[in-house]
């Protein structure tokens, strides 16, 4: 998801739910404002935060009497597994009665914004909060698919064959926008077709629904107020007609999935017609996309990293994203590219990513890459961008296997696994159920407790050894 940061979160959006968002044991979140779905993040698949307090809702407004409607009884009517208070479904009905008040409350808001009463009115009265949504927010299949079934979901060859057709297609409008921004095509591809299959797949869900029901109901309701008032100043100034304001649970939309505030910051009127068309309009969502990835410091003619093969007994305590290091510097530790092919600019700097741990392939990611997780904060989510731009220029699968033989734990088992860690005096920080990276230095230093290799990779051989000790 464009950022704003539901895929995150938001998060890889329609595509599988927002598959694209899709982490896994091995996910890494950061704080950054890209969409809550994970591919559509929700990544958001993003940890939740401390939120700012809601806008006080006027006194004179009493809670509202009226039942949920019946068309809103597809909500399972379930607590929510994060375990978040908000989550709760005594929490949830109680919020979706005051849904009206909630509305009414941001009125002030959007007006600072310039959205006028009538227009308010237009397009938010009679809106109902969508319910089912609370069933998506804490099932993100990024936290149920292993890094390695993830990318086969999204890079396949029938991905490639389809990407391809699209850079013929729009050939001339990929020439006028790569001379523009300097952001290679093949990335720009790459993001229309995680996110949205090339905009098969993007949704059709009200993204004013959407936001407005998690900007009132919910553990993210501060991160989706913006964006729900971000929609409503979309269509108060007509960029985006209300038909075509359509996407994904978390409010993203569009081919490449923009969030409304990430519009709002990254859209473009490249065509000059006075609209960012970012749905309908491909030059304007190619372009748009690309200013993105621009704003958020994309290297021109650089590439978001390589494949790579780690030699055994190597340290794993230097796979860490704070570990920056040169082509050259990883190389002199034995860090080598299948097949001995040299780094075609040593000096470029990065850090080495090992989703799998020691029985899997290592992966050094260069500057674009941590700009592609700007767009959706996921490792997994920046990874099947970089292989799917490369298999879009020719580049061939990934030549490492991956420990397909591994369960992936369950989001219940990664939580007991943390706290496991920190009764054995392990920080891994607080158990949420989504590891990442101070998880798995904790994990790290488990492993090396016991004489493992430490590679901090959660497996269910690590649960069991820290249940049993």
């Amino acid at each position: 998801m464009a950022k704003s940061s539901a895929f995150m979160y938001g998060t890889a959006g329609a595509v599988l739910v927002g598959l694209t968002a899709a982490l896994t044991a091995c996910m890494e979140t950061t704080g950054s404002t890209s969409k809550p779905e994970s591919l559509q993040a929700y990544a958001q698949a993003q940890p939740s935060q401390a939120q700012p307090p809601a806008p006080a809702v006027p006194a004179t407004v009493a809670p509202s009497p009226n039942p949920i409607p019946s068309a809103l009884r597809e909500w399972t009517g379930e607590d929510g597994s994060s375990g978040h208070p908000l989550m709760k479904a005594s929490a949830i009905r109680a919020a979706a009665a005051n849904f009206q008040n909630c509305l009414e409350g941001m009125f002030p808001l959007a007006a600072k914004r310039g959205v006028t009463r009538a227009s308010f009115d237009k397009h938010a009265k009679g809106l109902t909060p969508d319910l089912r949504i609370m069933d998506l927010v804490d099932a993100q299949p990024e936290f149920t698919k292993a890094f390695w079934d993830y990318l086969d979901i999204l890079v396949n060859d029938a991905r490639v064959a389809n990407g391809q057709e699209m850079l013929a297609k729009h050939k001339a409008a990929f020439d006028k926008v790569e001379k523009a921004y300097g952001v290679d095509r093949h990335f720009v591809t790459a993001i229309w077709g995680v996110e949205s299959n090339y905009g098969t797949l993007g949704g059709d869900r009200s993204v004013l629904r959407s936001t407005a029901t998690l900007a009132c109901v919910g553990r993210r309701q501060a991160y989706f107020r913006d964006e729900f008032l971000a929609a409503l100043d979309i269509l108060h100034r007509g960029d985006v007609r209300p038909e075509q304001l359509k996407g994904s649970w978390a409010g993203a939309f569009g081919p490449t999935q923009f969030m409304p505030t990430s519009f709002k910051r990254f859209a473009v009127d490249f065509d000059g017609d006075g609209r960012r068309d970012v749905v309908d309009t491909p030059i304007d969502m190619i372009a748009s996309t690309a200013n993105n990835l621009k704003k958020d410091g994309w290297v021109t003619g650089a590439t978001w990293g390589y494949e790579v093969v780690v030699p055994k007994g190597f340290n794993f305590l230097l796979a860490d994203r704070s570990k920056q290091m040169s082509l050259a510097e990883w190389a002199k530790l034995g860090i080598k590219r299948p097949g001995g092919k040299p780094f075609p600019r040593p000096d470029d700097k990065g850090y080495l990513l090992v989703p799998a741990g020691n029985q899997g392939p290592g992966f050094i990611m260069l500057h674009n890459f941590r700009v592609i997780m700007k767009y959706n904060p996921a490792e997994a989510y920046a990874l099947a961008i970089g292989h799917l731009a490369d298999r879009l220029q020719g580049g061939a699968p990934f030549v490492q296997a991956w420990p397909r033989h591994e369960a992936v734990l369950s989001r219940e088992e990664r939580r007991e696994l943390q706290e496991l860690l920190l009764k054995k005096g392990f920080d891994g920080g607080q158990p949420t159920g989504r590891l990442g990276p101070k998880s798995r230095a904790a994990i790290r230093d488990f492993q090396a407790s016991i004489g493992l290799t430490p590679d901090g990779f959660a497996t269910a051989t690590i649960l069991a050894r820290l249940r049993s000790r």
